[in-house]
């Protein structure tokens, strides 16, 4: 069994557009800036979001991409970001012409949820607990 020394998950992403990628998780969502670190398949830019760390990959090839969307693939499918301000994080990424791949919507009493892709297609979830 493993014993948590956070109590967090951190996240990877490899990216096809680091660019793309930063100002969708940093400039839009408003994941803080952490660092950048060299591996050796790119280059690593660290983003913070509470005490995760959302790591962008930047790789020195980009590897071909997958099957976009929740039902098409085995594997990891979204991200699922925990919020207090659903409304108007749905209301900016509107405003700033990104489509919501599912509305905000009620998925049961206290529950509110609602999906984006960032650049690359990955599926973003917002939910928001009353």
């Amino acid at each position: 069994m493993i014993v948590p020394a956070k109590d967090s998950l951190d996240l990877g992403i490899i990216v096809s557009d680091i660019k793309a990628s930063l100002d969708f998780y940093q400039n839009i969502l408003g994941l803080e800036f952490v660092g950048i670190t060299p591996v050796w398949f790119g280059t690593m830019h660290r983003l913070r979001f509470g005490t995760s760390d959302f790591k962008l990959i930047d790789p020195k090839t980009v590897p071909p991409r997958g099957t976009i969307g929740l039902e098409n693939q085995l594997g990891f499918r979204y991200v699922t970001f925990v919020i207090k301000n659903i409304s108007q994080i749905c209301s900016e990424l509107k405003d700033k012409g990104i489509e919501l791949t599912l509305p905000e919507t009620d998925i049961r009493p206290g529950v509110r949820i609602a999906m984006v892709k960032d650049p690359d297609g990955n599926i973003v979830e917002f939910v928001e607990r009353s």
